[in-house]
């Protein structure tokens, strides 16, 4: 909360065991125009003070029964949820070098000493009101600050992904003009990627880099991508190829997005038992090229292409489950499944 620019209108407490200095603060206060001076002679009485409002500043004493200047002191730091500045000037006797150091650690801003001079206290309150005041600007400043880097972050982010989102749709437009097989397959990566227990932020980030594993289709002749029939030997050749070119499209960028797109792109044909595209196996293959894998060849099986008829979503399970360990990596499957939300018996 702001303290009030007016200084006459800060919210002041006075804690002093002592009456008499209580009630000569609080005449001084009011008659230099103070109008929210909250006093206790217990310091144990500070948490009702507080349901007041939190304070602007404290003038504290340091030698009290029961609970002395310094654990007040303590205690207001931890009540201090916010990590509000808040100014504390110390009315002591007690002079030696030893107490005020004590003191300046546990928080304390300035001293005064008994008895005190009604100049020099109102001298040092303004001083500390003034310092809080700068304080409660500059931390709002520093907030609207954040807002805004956090605003023109999310903008920034929303247009990258949707930048990615229009580079998929058009390395898949010419054999889903839709653009739902790459959307699907960001949404199952993602979903995946949660099961398995990936934090959200990097969930997410699977989820928007997935439409882009195919990216490098773009560069596949016509005659060979929509060919309605089996693929010969060459032309299997030239299909093998879009996975290199889709990670050299994209691997310089500085993008974390399109650095982890690259990756999927050019190891998501890769196998578990080493079989795919490229001479790795295992865990040697990314996890987020395993996950859209399987994401990957879950959605192209349940759905028609110019070369085959849709699979029955039972029997596309079936596959997956059993290519488990073969083709897939087992925990991904386990996770898919997990996902679909449907038994599965294998063959």
């Amino acid at each position: 909360m702001h303290p009030p620019e007016n200084h006459h209108d800060a919210r002041i407490f006075v804690i002093d065991d002592e009456p008499t200095n209580v009630l000569l603060l609080r005449r001084i206060l009011g008659h230099e125009g103070y109008r929210h001076v909250h006093t206790a002679t217990d310091p144990m009485a500070l948490p009702q003070l507080l349901e007041l409002g939190w304070p602007d500043l404290v003038l504290l004493d340091l030698n009290m029964p029961a609970m002395d200047g310094f654990e007040v002191m303590d205690l207001l730091d931890d009540l201090n949820e916010h990590a509000t500045f808040l100014p504390i000037l110390v009315l002591t006797a007690d002079a030696n070098t030893a107490t005020r150091d004590r003191a300046l650690a546990g928080g304390a801003m300035d001293f005064v000493t008994k008895p005190f001079d009604r100049t020099e206290v109102l001298l040092r309150m303004h001083n500390l009101l003034q310092t809080r005041w700068l304080h409660a600007r500059l931390e709002e400043s520093n907030r609207t600050l954040e807002s805004r880097v956090r605003e023109r972050t999310a903008a920034l982010w929303q247009a990258q992904a949707e930048t990615v989102d229009r580079l998929a749709m058009a390395a898949e437009f010419r054999d889903d003009s839709t653009g739902a097989h790459i959307r699907r397959v960001g949404e199952t990566s993602r979903a995946i990627a949660l099961e398995l227990g990936l934090d959200d932020d990097r969930a997410e980030l699977i989820g928007l880099a997935a439409p882009l594993h195919d990216l490098g289709k773009i560069k596949v002749p016509d005659r060979v991508l929509l060919k309605p029939g089996p693929l010969d030997e060459e032309e299997f050749a030239i299909i093998r190829t879009h996975t290199e070119v889709g990670h050299q499209l994209l691997r310089d960028s500085e993008s974390p997005l399109l650095q982890l797109a690259s990756v999927m792109a050019l190891y998501h044909h890769d196998r578990w038992d080493g079989q795919g595209y490229h001479d790795v196996r295992g865990e040697d293959i990314p996890l987020e090229a395993r996950i859209v894998s399987v994401a990957d060849v879950y959605d192209a099986l349940t759905h028609e292409r110019c070369y085959k008829e849709a699979w029955p979503e039972e029997v596309a399970l079936v596959e997956i489950a059993d290519a488990s360990g073969r083709q897939f990596d087992p925990s991904v499957v386990d996770a898919f499944l997990e996902v679909v939300d449907r038994p599965v018996t294998t063959a």
